[in-house]
């Protein structure tokens, strides 16, 4: 075998380095983009449970205004709220308008517990509520999985030296959820007093 020129042999070694370096930059970037896309479909998720909501809010008005003369004002409030949810066009807006709209069905329904203790037996009544609970329970919970999802993310995003092919990709951290402070006002029901 011929002796390799030290040409060569730094030939190879460059083509070795940039080889690695760009099977590096590969890997990075399709890391960065499945992290990327996990943000993604947990705020799908987030929405998918708004809407869920959303969609019940019509038969629990029905329910409720066929039942009892309830005060107009809760019912426009939800679905004003509803609306409101339904027009919203950034994430922020749409969480925002969700949380309004969480805050004006608890409303209703304490209003209507309040007020109309027969519609409890309303076997519709019962399930529309338990409905909703449920899914408020399940945004609790896809907001929960969203912010873990932004967390991976942005520690990706920020390692060395992961945070340099960040950089050359343009991937920059994501902003965590952040509750709006006084979005979950409790309603005001009820005189106070003790019957």
């Amino acid at each position: 075998m011929a002796k390799m020129s030290r040409g060569m042999i730094w030939g190879i070694v460059i083509v070795a380095v940039v080889l690695i370096i760009g099977l590096w930059l590969m890997s990075s970037y399709n890391g960065f983009v499945v992290l990327d896309q996990n943000v993604n479909g947990k705020w799908s998720e987030v929405e998918n449970q708004y809407q869920r909501q959303a969609d019940l809010i019509p038969n629990l008005v029905s329910v409720v205004s066929s039942s009892v003369k309830v005060e107009t004002q809760f019912v426009k409030d939800v679905t004003a709220a509803r609306t409101a949810w339904q027009n919203a066009q950034t994430e922020y807006d749409k969480d925002k308008a969700g949380i309004q709209m969480n805050g004006q069905i608890t409303a209703l329904v304490s209003a209507v517990a309040e007020s109309y203790p027969t519609l409890q037996a309303n076997k519709q009544y019962v399930a529309l509520t338990d409905e909703l609970a449920g899914t408020q329970n399940r945004i609790a919970v896809t907001r929960g999985d969203y912010i873990k999802a932004i967390q991976t993310f942005n520690t990706a995003v920020k390692r060395f030296p992961a945070n340099i092919a960040a950089k050359i990709f343009g991937f920059s951290g994501k902003d965590y959820y952040q509750a709006n402070e006084g979005a979950m006002t409790t309603p005001s029901l009820g005189t106070g007093e003790l019957p």
